[in-house]
C-alpha cells in the first residue's frame, strides 16, 4: 500500500495521507524497509512527507516532479531493497533521462520478493512495455545481518499496454537452495523434502549452492518454473524454528498450485503488476487465485488514476485482470 500510494501520487501528481499503516501486524506501523522507500520517493521527486518514521501509523505525502539520475540509497538492515526499489522504479521508468540506482540491505529476506525474482519474473515483463532496466546482485544480504547490494540501470520509455494471457510452453524448472554460514545438511534436506513435493521434476533440476560465509547466515528455497513467456519463482525463507522439511513442502505445494493453473502470473507478480499497468492505460494478463493483496493493489490503483481495472473469472479457473480508461 505504502509503495505503490508513493509511485502513484509521484506519478499523477495527487498527495494522499494514509492512517493505521500495519494496524494489525504483530510490530504495526511503518518498518525501516519502509521509511527507506518513502525517503527514496521523496528524494527522486522533491515529495513533502509529514510523519515519516518507523513505527509512525499515519503518513503524509505531497509529491514534486521527478529527477532522473543517480542515486544511492541504503536500507540500513536486512529489510527489502527490492520494496524499494519498486516504489521508485516506475517513476523513473517514465522520465525523461536515464537513471542508476544502487540499493544496500537485504536481497532475500521474508515478506518480500528476493532480487530472483524481480529479475526475472518482475522485470522481464516491464522491459516488454516499453522502458529497459537492469539489475545486478552484486552481494546477497539475508535477514537479519543484511548487507547485500544490488545496481539498476534504467532507460525511460513511454508504458506500452501489452497482453500476458498464456505463459507458453514450459522450457526448464530449476530448485536451488543458497545457504551461508549454515549447515549443508540444512540445505540438502530442503532439496529432499522438494523431490517428494515435485516428482516429476528431472534429478538435475535440484541444487545447492554455497555462499561466502559473510553473507549469512541464511538459507532460501527458490523453486523456478521457466516458460516461453513467463518465469514463477516460488521462495521459501530459513527461520529459525521452521524445519527445513516443512518450509520445502509448503514450497513445493505453492509452485505445484501454480503448475496445475493456465494463469500467466503467479499471486505474488500479479499484485506487482497493478502498478505498471494501470500507469500503461491498458493492458491485461491472467493470474491465478486474486490474493487480498492484489485486491488492494487495485483499489489503490483505481483510486488514483480513476481507470477501471476488471476481474474475472475464466472458464478454466484462471482469472483475468484487464484495465480500462478512465470514464470521461
Amino acid at each position: 500500500m505504502v509503495r505503490n500510494s508513493c509511485a502513484l501520487a509521484i506519478a499523477t501528481g495527487l498527495p494522499f495521507r494514509i492512517t493505521q499503516i500495519r494496524a494489525r501486524r504483530s510490530r504495526p506501523g511503518l518498518m525501516r524497509q519502509h521509511v527507506t522507500a518513502v525517503e527514496a520517493a521523496c528524494v527522486i521527486s522533491g515529495a513533502e512527507c509529514s510523519g515519516l518514521g518507523v513505527g509512525s501509523s499515519e503518513l503524509t505525502f505531497r509529491p514534486g516532479k521527478v529527477t532522473p539520475g543517480e542515486y544511492h540509497f541504503a536500507v540500513g538492515t536486512a529489510g527489502s531493497t527490492g520494496l524499494v526499489l519498486q516504489t521508485v522504479l516506475m517513476p523513473l521508468a517514465m522520465a525523461d533521462k536515464p537513471s542508476r540506482l544502487v540499493l544496500e540491505g537485504g536481497t532475500h529476506n521474508m515478506l518480500a520478493p528476493p532480487f530472483d525474482f524481480i529479475e526475472r519474473c518482475f522485470l522481464p515483463v516491464i522491459n516488454r512495455m516499453g522502458p529497459q532496466v537492469s539489475a545486478r546482485l552484486v552481494k546477497h544480504g539475508f535477514y537479519p545481518r543484511g548487507g547485500g547490494r544490488i545496481e539498476v540501470d534504467i532507460t525511460p520509455a513511454p508504458l506500452q499496454p501489452i497482453g500476458c494471457l498464456d505463459r507458453g510452453e514450459r522450457l526448464a524448472v530449476v530448485a536451488q537452495a543458497l545457504f551461508a554460514a549454515l549447515p549443508f545438511e540444512i540445505a540438502q534436506r530442503m532439496l529432499e523434502r522438494t523431490r517428494k513435493g515435485l516428482p516429476d521434476w528431472p534429478e538435475d533440476a535440484f541444487a545447492a549452492r554455497q555462499l561466502q560465509e559473510d553473507q549469512g547466515p541464511g538459507v532460501i528455497l527458490m523453486l523456478e518454473a521457466r516458460h516461453a513467456h513467463a518465469t514463477e519463482i516460488v521462495s521459501g525463507f530459513g527461520q529459525l524454528g521452521v524445519p527445513a522439511e516443512r518450509l520445502a513442502k509448503s514450497s513445493a505445494a505453492r509452485m505445484s498450485g501454480y503448475l496445475e493453473s493456465s494463469a500467466f502470473a503467479g499471486p505474488y507478480l500479479a499484485d506487482q503488476l497493478i502498478l505498471p499497468f494501470v500507469l500503461a492505460e491498458g493492458g491485461s494478463f491472467t493470474t491465478v487465485k486474486p490474493s487480498q493483496h492484489l485486491l488492494t493493489a487495485i483499489e489503490i490503483a483505481t483510486r488514483f488514476t480513476g481507470r477501471r481495472i476488471e476481474l474475472s473469472q475464466q472458464l478454466d479457473g484462471s482469472h483475468l485482470v484487464r484495465f480500462k480508461a478512465a470514464p470521461d
